[in-house]
C-alpha cells in the first residue's frame, strides 16, 4: 500500500486526490493531510480518511477541529505544516498548497526523502533552482499534477534528453479567449471565475483568465524539463482536449490527449510507472468533431509576455513576479482593482525591482541577467523570501494608489 500526504487536502486538488484514493483504497492510504482553515471539510475527510496526523493554518483552528475528532494527531502553524509534510510513514507528497505558501512545505517533504506529486507550481517559479537543486540531493522524484506538464512528462517518458527540440504548452484561453483588451475592462470577478472547461480553484481561475496560469507553468516547465525559454511554446486551444505536445528534433510531434479532468493527472502521480482505472468519460474524437489551435493574444493578455521575460531574467524576478500577480488577484476578487489592473500592477512591481540595488529587508536583490556582476549567482531560499515579501508591499502600495 502506498501511503500519501496531502498539502492542501481541501482544495480542488486535494479533493480530487481523496477521491481517486478512496476508488482505490486498498493500494493508496492518505495518511496525513494538511488544510487552510476551512476545517468542515477537514473534519469530513478526517472521518472518511482517519489520517495520521492533520495539520492547519493557526492554533485557533487547531482547537476548534480537536473538539470535533478524535484519534488523529492535530498539528498547526508553519512549524506544524512542515512535520506534516516531512510525515515519517508517508511514500508520496501531493504538493497542492496554492500559491507561495507551498514553497517551503514542498522543499520539506523533499528534504525529509520524499517523492513529491506536485501541483503547487509557484514553488518551482519562485525557487526552481533551488527545487531541483533538492530533489537531485535527496533522490526523489518529482512527478508533475498540472494537466499540462504530466502530459510533456508523459510524452517524454523513455526518451532522450538530446532528442526534444521544444515543448507546447496548451491554455483553454479562458473565458474571455476571443476578448480584446478593450473589452476587458468591465469584466468583474464574476465573470473571470467561469471557466468554461475546467473546475478549479478561485485564485488559479483567474490565473487562468489572465494567462497568467500558462505564464507560470511556461516557468515551470523550464526548471521541470531543464529547457530554456525558447523551446517551451504555448497554444490557445479551447477545447482543452489536448495537455500539451512534445517536438522532438526529427520534427515528430507527440501529445497527450484526455478530457478534462484533473483526477486523470492525479492517477497517473500516485500510481507512477503504472496506471489505474479511472472512472472518467472515455475520449470520443468523432464528437468532438474539431481540435482548434492559435497563438496567444500577448496584447490583451500581456502575462504571459511578463512570465517569459521573468524566467529569461531568472534572480529573483520570478519570485517578484509571482508575488505582485498574488497580491493583484486577491484585489481583484475582492472587488479593490479591475481585471486590466492586474498586469499593470504585476508590470510596476516587476519594473521597481529591476531598478533596485541594494537590501530588501536585509537581503540583496538578485538582479536580472545582465546586471551587477551578481546575476549569475542562483539566489538562495533567503533571497527568494526577502524579494517575494518586497514584491507583496510593493504591489500593495500600487493597489492603494488606484484606490485613491
Amino acid at each position: 500500500m502506498k501511503r500519501i500526504t496531502i498539502l492542501g487536502s481541501t482544495g480542488s486538488i486535494g479533493q480530487s486526490t481523496l477521491d481517486v484514493i478512496s476508488r482505490n483504497s486498498s493500494d493508496y492510504r492518505a495518511v496525513a493531510l494538511v488544510a487552510g482553515r476551512n476545517i468542515g471539510l477537514l473534519e469530513d475527510q478526517i472521518t472518511i480518511f482517519k489520517p495520521e496526523v492533520v495539520a492547519v493554518a493557526d492554533e485557533m483552528m487547531a482547537e476548534k477541529l480537536a473538539t470535533r475528532v478524535n484519534g488523529t494527531k492535530i498539528l498547526f502553524g508553519p512549524d506544524g505544516i512542515n512535520q506534516a509534510a516531512a510525515h515519517e510513514s508517508s511514500d508520496l507528497v501531493i504538493s497542492a498548497i496554492v500559491g507561495a505558501a507551498g514553497l517551503l512545505p514542498t522543499l520539506t517533504a523533499i528534504r525529509a526523502g520524499k517523492d513529491v506529486g506536485l501541483a503547487n507550481k509557484e514553488a518551482l517559479v519562485m525557487a526552481g533552482s533551488i527545487v531541483m537543486a533538492e530533489a537531485k540531493r535527496n533522490g526523489i522524484r518529482i512527478i508533475p499534477v498540472d494537466s499540462e506538464h504530466s502530459a510533456v512528462y508523459q510524452c517524454l517518458e523513455g526518451r532522450k534528453k538530446e532528442e526534444l527540440r521544444r515543448i507546447v504548452l496548451t491554455a483553454s484561453g479562458g473565458p474571455f479567449v476571443n476578448k480584446a483588451k478593450d473589452e476587458l475592462d468591465d469584466i468583474t470577478a464574476e465573470d473571470a471565475l467561469k471557466h468554461p472547461n475546467w473546475s478549479m480553484g478561485r485564485k488559479i481561475s483567474i490565473d487562468s483568465a489572465t494567462l497568467m496560469n500558462k505564464g507560470l507553468e511556461v516557468i515551470e516547465a523550464c526548471w521541470l524539463f531543464d529547457l530554456s525559454p525558447d523551446q517551451v511554446d504555448v497554444l490557445i486551444h479551447p477545447q482543452s482536449i489536448v495537455h500539451s505536445m512534445v517536438e522532438f528534433r526529427d520534427r515528430t510531434l507527440l501529445a497527450q490527449m484526455s478530457i478534462p479532468d484533473m483526477r486523470a493527472p492525479i492517477a497517473y502521480a500516485l500510481s507512477y510507472p503504472d496506471r489505474l482505472e479511472v472512472p472518467l468519460k472515455g475520449l470520443e474524437l468523432d464528437r468532438i468533431g474539431q481540435l482548434t489551435f492559435k497563438k496567444p493574444d500577448y496584447e490583451s493578455f500581456p502575462c504571459l509576455t511578463y512570465a517569459y521575460e521573468a524566467i529569461r531574467q531568472k534572480g529573483t524576478v520570478p519570485a517578484v513576479l509571482n508575488a505582485a500577480n498574488e497580491v493583484a488577484v486577491h484585489a481583484f476578487l475582492d472587488r479593490n482593482i479591475g481585471f486590466n489592473d492586474i498586469p499593470a500592477i504585476i508590470r510596476k512591481t516587476v519594473r521597481e525591482h529591476a531598478s533596485k540595488s541594494g537590501q530588501a529587508n536585509g537581503r540583496l536583490f538578485i538582479p536580472p541577467c545582465g546586471g551587477d556582476g551578481t546575476a549569475n549567482r542562483q539566489p538562495s531560499l533567503d533571497d527568494v523570501i526577502a524579494a517575494d515579501r518586497w514584491a507583496r508591499l510593493a504591489a500593495e502600495s500600487s493597489i492603494k494608489e488606484i484606490q485613491k
